[in-house]
């Protein structure tokens, strides 16, 4: 799979963990994890391989922290599966940011 591949399956993979059950807080960093690459689901193919790293990896870390506080919310209140699921997200990220 090439860059742009993993980029659109991550942001699908973020879509996937949104319910409308659960923290609210948790919730809404999982919507803003989404807006935020959703912002660049679109545009990922067109950046030059070149420049790939620069204009991804600030977006790659700043969802992982969103990712990684809801991680916490919900491991907090005891939903072990859902936290489980954002860590595997997490570890994607991490996958991705090294074949940057």
């Amino acid at each position: 799979m090439n860059i742009s591949d993993l980029f659109r399956a991550l942001v699908e993979d973020v879509r996937n963990l949104q319910t409308d059950s659960g923290d609210p807080k948790a919730e809404r960093l999982l919507i803003r994890a989404e807006k935020e690459l959703a912002h660049h689901e679109e545009g990922v193919g067109e950046i030059p391989q070149m420049r790939l790293e620069g204009e991804l990896t600030p977006v790659l870390l700043k969802v992982h922290n969103l990712l990684d506080r809801a991680r916490l919310m919900f491991d907090e209140i005891g939903e072990e599966d859902r936290a489980g699921a954002v860590w595997e997200t997490e570890q994607k990220i991490y996958r991705l940011l090294n074949s940057l």
